[in-house]
């Protein structure tokens, strides 16, 4: 598993992403490393990939972010001390600066490969729409704790803090709207905006380079599926925010074609 990612192309304006599920790291960074696989997982998104099967096109990051954070701006995509990641010490020493500069030579290839994806679907379809699907932990203090409080940490948080959200309004709101009229397991789920993120260093690149063409959708989808301590999956939960994820790109895929029709 050395490559850093895989990628699928598909034949519709929509694009999932999973940026944060890997886990693998190459064995030359595993020595170096001081922090657990345990750890690193806590952090981590697992399960995200399964999420972008909503799309035809498909990026998933195979390496764990703890080698490499695409997420992140480049001088920041390698955690080099703890302030870099959430306080924990990620290596016993510094990593070697031939090793930075692989890893830093395969994180601007993976831009480069969201470039040309983003091309080819600007050219196609004037305008597109990118899911960037990520989870977040809720049980920071333990896995006896209580939980961070629900007024500041929604079950999904959708960040649209780097986009043109005036000119992008529709397909915003309707993958809201979508997204709490879901039947999840007989309720609504608690759908906000821009609560815990509002968005990463990946939305930002592609709304600079695509400013025009490109909305994307930042959701994190809060870790009530499973437990972050343990990583013990609740199935249903998980299928059911699949279902709902999917649910929502047809509205969505109708704003893209409204808008794309006014503004013809």
């Amino acid at each position: 598993m050395s490559q850093l990612w895989i990628s699928t192309e598909g034949q519709q304006p929509i694009v999932a992403v999973a940026l944060h599920d890997g886990h693998y790291v190459r064995s030359q960074v595993e020595q170096l490393l001081a922090i657990s696989a345990d750890e690193r997982q806590r952090e981590e998104d697992p399960f995200t990939a399964a999420w972008t099967e909503i799309a035809e096109t498909r990026l998933v990051v195979l390496r764990s972010r703890f080698e490499v954070d695409l997420n992140r701006p480049r001088h920041r995509a390698i955690y080099l001390k703890p302030e870099d990641s959430w306080g924990l010490q990620v290596w016993k020493e510094q990593p070697p600066q031939d090793l930075i500069e692989q890893t830093l030579a395969e994180y601007d290839a993976f831009y480069a490969k969201v470039g040309q994806i983003c091309q080819t679907l600007e050219q196609r379809y004037g305008r597109f729409v990118i899911y960037d699907i990520h989870t977040y932990n809720h049980y920071r203090q333990g896995m006896h704790a209580s939980p961070a409080e629900e007024l500041y940490n929604p079950e999904i948080n959708l960040g649209t803090g780097t986009l043109d959200r005036e000119y992008w309004q529709p397909v915003v709101e309707r993958f809201i709207y979508d997204m709490r009229h879901f039947d999840f397991l007989g309720r609504q789920l608690d759908v906000r905006e821009n609560v815990k993120f509002a968005g990463g260093h990946f939305a930002k690149w592609i709304h600079t380079h695509f400013p025009d063409s490109a909305c994307v959708l930042s959701v994190e989808v809060k870790k009530f599926f499973m437990s972050e301590w343990t990583h013990q999956l609740d199935l249903a939960k998980m299928s059911a925010v699949h279902q709902a994820l999917k649910s929502s790109v047809s509205g969505v895929l109708e704003e893209l074609q409204h808008l794309s029709k006014v503004s013809a």
